[in-house]
Order: C-alpha cells, then structure tokens, then sequence
C-alpha cells in the first residue's frame, strides 16, 4: 500500500534523512521506531507532502505521490495524525467529527456511530470543546477526526507520547478496532512494550537511516537489548 523508495530530507544544509526505504503492506500495523532526533517525525511529515526538500520516490496505493501537494494525498485516502493531535480547539467534540470529509462521494467506512462504538469516550464528550478534554481524549479525537476525514492510512506521530499507562491500553485497543476495519497504520513509538502488542512488523531508524527491519516476534525476543540500542 505504502512504499517508500531511497527518500532523504534537509533542514537547510543539515541532511536528516538518509536513503530511506520502507514498505507497508494493506492491513498491517508497522511501527518506526528510534531515539529522538532519529528523523522519524520529518519522514511522517515527507510521506504526507509536508516536507521539503527531499528527494526519493513515494508510492501509495500503487501511485507516484512524490509530487502531489498533502491535500492531494489526503484525497487519495492518506491521513496524518500529528503528535501536537491537531484537532480544531474551539469546536466541539462533534463539530470536529462532522467536519466535510476529504474522499466526498465515496463510501463511508466511519460513518458518526461506528465512530462512537469505537470512541465511546467521544460520544460522552460531544458537546465538549477541544480545550477541555484530556490529553488522551485528545488524541483519540485526532484519530477518530481523521478516519472520518476517509483515511484508509493513519500515518500515526507518538499517539502514546505523555498519557497514563492506562490511557496507553485504551489507545492499543482503539487502533486494533481500527486495524480489525481494515485500516493501515505506520506509527512513530517510542514504547517499544506498546508497539510490539499492536505491530506486525517494526523499522528500527538511526541517524535518519533504517538499520534494521524486524517481525514482531523478534521484537518481543530482545526487546531488553534493543531498548539498550534505542536509548529509550
């Protein structure tokens, strides 16, 4: 579904990405994992057009997306989950769900209710600004917003990063319902415990490089070591 081809990034004079190639399969989970500053979050931004200058190629859904601008790519059913969530603060829990989506005249997969089965949080919350819900709530509208947006991909940036262990649970379970209704998700996670219960498969990135990819299995298995590798 996603293949990412020798992509590099700058910021000015300062090279972040190195010949970085990855490929995410229809339906799998597949996380990037790294310590900060490894160029995870800048690759996120590049797959969504966000990012320039790069160079490399970009493909999704079996098009060349290396030049489409990020509403192009939004259209084409690739969504981006940011860490700082991104919901629209001074609208309701609602109003930010019923926003118009992006695919207009397609199916829709995450119709409001399927959203609140999903995020019975929300439903509670609907009437609710953005300014007065937690951090995970928050985050679960940042996802919930973008799957109604049409996303069939979630490009996802930390979506653990700050919350209680428990909230950490809840947003597992969430994005395994939301792997069960065949979306594909490529998650940016520092916690390695987290990501192994939810991956298929796992990049490890340093230095802007892949250096490894794993299956999860294996994850599970040195998990010890590769936090000593992390240094995270």
């Amino acid at each position: 579904m996603l293949r990412v081809t020798d992509v590099s990034a700058w910021y000015g004079q300062a090279q972040v990405l190195r010949g970085v190639t990855l490929d995410v399969q229809a339906g799998e989970v597949v996380t990037l994992v790294g310590r900060n500053g490894a160029g995870k979050t800048t690759l996120l931004r590049c797959l969504m057009g966000l990012h320039q200058p790069m160079s490399g190629r970009i493909e999704y859904d079996g098009r060349d997306v290396t030049a489409l601008p990020d509403h192009r790519r939004a259209r084409l059913g690739l969504g981006y989950v940011p860490d700082d969530r991104g919901i629209y603060a001074s609208l309701t829990v609602e109003e930010n769900l019923t926003l118009p989506r992006v695919l207009d005249g397609s199916a829709d997969p995450w119709p409001l209710e399927r959203v609140y089965e999903t995020f019975p949080v929300l439903r509670e919350r609907r009437a609710f600004p953005g300014t007065k819900l937690s951090g995970g709530e928050q985050q679960m509208l940042s996802i919930a917003r973008v799957l109604r947006m049409g996303a069939r991909m979630l490009l996802c940036d930390e979506p653990t990063e700050g919350l209680s262990p428990l909230l950490v649970q809840q947003i597992g379970q969430i994005l395994g319902q939301v792997k069960a209704h065949g979306v594909t998700i490529l998650l940016i996670e520092q916690n390695l415990h987290f990501a192994t219960t939810l991956a298929d498969r796992h990049y490890l990135i340093a230095e802007g490089e892949i250096v490894q990819q794993l299956p999860n299995s294996e994850v599970v298995e040195r998990e010890h070591e590769l936090l000593d590798y992390l240094g995270v």
